[in-house]
């Protein structure tokens, strides 16, 4: 996901499909009350939790009168008056069918809360079951505990001991002429408030601010019957609930802060919401199980088959349904390439900007190449949506389509959520969403990682080119998502840093083997390199190449999931020997392998680059950033930005003082899954900061910048310094250092080897009784206060789980060695700021180094 922060909203959909029929708007009059709306549901057959009175089915034709608007698809459906019926055949009764929800318009005061057209609300597997006296039951399916296998006894005694839920039950209204099916009045049931056909938790309703729902204001829209689904369309009002009183962090993504805007409103909100109901496959695609060393998304259950004398707990890979045609499986197994039976297709919202179709299309397209590694041929392809002219029968909403949608938001963000079979992991369709005001992050971005080696980049409106180039990157990202593939914050650190302003090599490979990398510019090629956009762009790579043929291509002679295994393993062991095929989670908070917006096998190296490239367009920022007759509000954000890319360089460097690489593997791979960072490695790191941090970084103070922004030089530099020394003096990265001295012994970074050298970086001039000036007295304050924080035990046990196979933070600080160490610091710098008092001559030095130790002996020695 591309997350950060005009446009009137447009239509976003095409014209109604002539397979739907609308309701009309209710007539103006007297508006009920809640109170008489609930007096009025409270007995409505088919609402949930309420039992419905005896009912004895009607004759069809005295409830299916002549009057009825029916259309046939999935199941018919019957318009009488303002009711609706669903009459459902005996072949659908019993079939799982996959329930989806989403806004498909939105007013402004749920848009500044995050609503937007696309959005999910909610998702379910449900089943309609024939009940006793004349009843159809709703069930919501779980597949948490499953057995997959049918032919197995456990497949019984799994569904012996597992009920699944009714949701819902409606009366029998009238029964089909031909006896087999059913009639069910649904009317009151999908016009209420319920978690299939609405939000699925009270969560999705607070996300977006949204609190009771207000059923006099609330109407079924149209109904829409196509071959394998049913598309429902209602208008909802719900109470508006207060605006959260929490300003977000300069410069992260959401709303703006309470009391302004939009976000302070009070009163109601209305949505419309899309439901689709899709049939599910009577026969589950054959899954793949997952496997830690290819980034794919799951889904999961805990089976009771696969292990005869326990359970396992099973994930399956999130994959589309490619397969050869019938007439091409001899050709498709003797390795010739050929187009698969229903290839995926993305079609762009009509409501689009023109001018970016073409290159959202390319986004698409350019995954070609992937799944020919797979042995398919055209298996993915973006299409402008058809007009209502050229198919009157073509929505947007219709859940057979696949798209990528426009949203008019301020959020620079983008998307790719997928919805997939529970029982297979197959992909049945994805709404991309993509956002507006992305093209300013990835303006921004570009500007400040690239604009050194780019001049096209030193402005503040890209050309179209350069802009669609960077919309086609997005947009290749997201479509990566909705096939499956998660990050791989790991595949930059495969690239030798040097290799970064090769000319001909980088341009060659890429500056990462995977688009799904969180690797946006070449941030590393400087000036003189000559690096062209091939060079600095991201691009579909190496890893991306094999994670699709490795997801994607058919066994033949494979007839199951478990027979899979052993053939995957074989051939991912012998890809793993190119590391550039490696995959690195984006859960790992320990391995500095795995990062996200980081560069090459080395991040002291690459930031040092990256660093110099800052210096270089920080003198141009202010003639970049110029624009008539404007403040300097361009120069303060694209300044912002600067200073965010620098923490990044900080942050991928101290990352790797008590680094844990993780590299998965299976029993017949060898060495080690988890090994620690070298502790050369580490004192690189903290030689890097002591460089480019603790060393105050003046170039970043340039004076005519902050003297136009109203910046404040102390605040710009304690931040960073602030950040980087509380994830360096935290517990959880001191204990890595103890668990890696017991690991490694002697080879280890020790932890009072660190604390040696940091204390001899943060107090030098205490050591030779020099002045300090304000932003060493600021650091060095920081850095006690700090090490004080790790006397309190109660920020132990705050610490977070660390993945795996890492070693585990001490649960409680008494009784580590952290606390021990922590007390032996802070006696040795009052011991060095006490022998230093008499010497200095700076008033401001003297008090300072007085504070220390009067702050160090209160917290050594505490009163009371």
């Amino acid at each position: 996901m591309y997350m950060k922060k005009k446009l009137l909203v447009t239509g976003l959909f095409a014209a109604l499909s002539s397979l739907a029929y609308g309701q009309a708007r209710p007539t103006p009059g007297p508006v009920p009350t809640a109170t008489d709306t609930v007096k009025k549901v409270a007995g409505a057959a088919g609402l949930q939790g309420n039992a419905t009175p005896k009912s004895q089915p009607k004759p069809y034709k005295t409830v299916i009168t002549d009057k009825a608007i029916t259309r046939t698809g999935l199941f018919k459906v019957h318009k009488v008056d303002d009711k609706y019926f669903f009459e459902l055949a005996d072949s659908v009764m019993g079939r799982d069918i996959l329930v989806v929800n989403r806004i498909s318009k939105a007013g402004a005061e749920v848009r500044a809360a995050a609503g937007y057209a696309g959005d999910q609300i909610g998702s379910s597997v449900v089943r309609f079951e024939k009940g006793p006296n004349n009843r159809v039951f709703l069930r919501k399916i779980s597949f948490s505990t499953y057995s997959p296998d049918s032919t197995k006894a456990m497949y019984q005694a799994v569904q012996r001991s597992n009920i699944q839920a009714i949701v819902a039950a409606f009366n029998v209204a009238a029964y089909a002429p031909n006896k087999k099916g059913s009639v069910v009045d649904v009317t009151d049931y999908i016009n209420g408030e319920n978690e299939i056909f609405s939000f699925s938790s009270a969560a999705a309703k607070t996300r977006i601010r949204l609190g009771n729902f207000i059923g006099d204001r609330s109407y079924i829209e149209n109904v829409r019957s196509f071959p394998t689904n049913v598309e429902v369309t209602t208008v909802k009002t719900y109470a508006l609930a207060p605006a959260p009183a929490v300003t977000p962090a300069p410069g992260s993504p959401g709303p703006p802060a309470a009391g302004s805007g939009p976000n302070n409103l009070t009163g109601s909100a209305t949505i419309e919401v899309n439901t689709s109901l899709v049939v599910l496959p009577k026969k589950p695609m054959q899954p793949r199980y997952f496997d830690p060393r290819v980034g794919y998304f799951t889904v999961g259950y805990t089976d009771f088959d696969t292990n005869p004398q326990g359970v396992k707990e099973i994930q399956l890979v999130k994959r589309w349904r490619l397969e050869p045609k019938p007439q091409d499986v001899a050709r498709y197994n003797r390795g010739e390439l050929v187009e698969p039976r229903e290839p995926i297709v993305f079609y762009i919202d009509p409501a689009t900007p023109k001018k970016w179709v073409p290159y959202l299309i390319a986004g698409v397209n350019d995954w070609q190449k992937a799944f020919e590694q797979a042995g398919f041929k055209n298996a993915i392809v973006g299409k402008v949506a058809p007009t209502a002219k050229e198919d009157p029968n073509w929505s947007l909403d219709d859940a057979r389509h696949s798209a990528i949608v426009y949203k008019p938001s301020e959020i620079s963000n983008a998307s790719g959520p997928s919805i997939s079979d529970p029982r297979s992991g197959e992909i049945m369709e994805s709404h991309i969403n993509w956002y507006h005001n992305v093209m300013k992050l990835v303006h921004d971005w570009y500007m400040i990682q690239a604009s050194a080696s780019d001049p096209q980049a030193r402005k503040m409106e890209f050309s179209d080119e350069l802009m669609g180039d960077l919309i086609r990157f997005v947009s290749s990202h997201e479509v990566g998502h909705t096939i499956g593939l998660r990050h791989n914050y790991g595949s930059s650190s495969t690239v030798p840093v040097e290799n970064l302003r090769n000319k001909k090599w980088v341009e060659a490979n890429g500056h990462t083997p995977s688009i799904m990398d969180y690797a946006r510019f070449n941030y590393v090629a400087q000036p003189g390199d000559n690096i062209s956009a091939k060079g600095l762009y991201p691009r579909i790579g190496d890893y991306d190449l094999w994670a699709i043929e490795w997801g994607y291509k058919v066994l033949p002679n494979a007839k199951s999931a478990a027979d899979e295994v052993g053939i995957l393993n074989e051939v991912t062991v012998a890809k793993l020997k190119n590391r550039r095929h490696w995959f690195g989670t984006e859960t790992n908070p320990n391995d500095p392998h795995s990062q996200n917006e980081d560069l090459g096998d080395n991040a002291m190296k690459a930031s040092e680059y990256g660093i110099k490239n800052l210096q270089y367009i920080l003198t141009k920022l202010p003639d970049w950033t110029r624009e008539p007759n404007e403040d300097y509000k361009n120069l303060e954000t694209m300044y912002g930005q600067l200073t965010a890319q620098y923490n990044r360089y900080l942050g991928h460097v101290a990352k790797n003082i008590g680094g844990v690489y993780e590299n998965p593997k299976t029993v017949d791979q060898a060495g080690p899954v988890y090994e620690r960072t070298p502790a050369d490695t580490q004192q690189e790191a903290l030689a890097f900061l002591d460089k480019n941090l603790f060393t105050t970084p003046l170039w970043l103070l340039d004076k005519p910048v902050l003297d136009n922004i109203g910046g404040n030089p102390i605040m710009v530099v304690s931040r960073s310094q602030e950040t980087i020394l509380s994830r360096l003096l935290s517990h959880n990265t001191l204990s890595k250092l103890i668990a890696g001295e017991a690991f490694d012994g002697n080879k280890a970074y020790k932890i009072t080897s660190f604390f040696a050298e940091i204390n001899t970086s943060i107090f030098k001039e205490v050591k030779i009784n020099q002045s300090i000036d304000v932003y060493r007295r600021n650091l060095q304050k920081i850095y006690v206060e700090k090490v004080i924080e790790l006397l309190k035990p109660a920020l132990a046990s705050a610490v977070g789980v660390p993945s795996a196979g890492t070693p585990t933070a001490e649960a409680n600080a008494k009784h580590g060695d952290v606390v021990s160490v922590a007390k032996a610091e802070l006696r040795t710098i009052n011991a060095l700021v006490k022998a230093s008092l008499p010497s200095q001559k700076d008033a401001l030095s003297s008090y300072h180094l007085q504070d220390i130790s009067d702050r160090i002996e209160e917290a050594l020695n505490p009163k009371g």
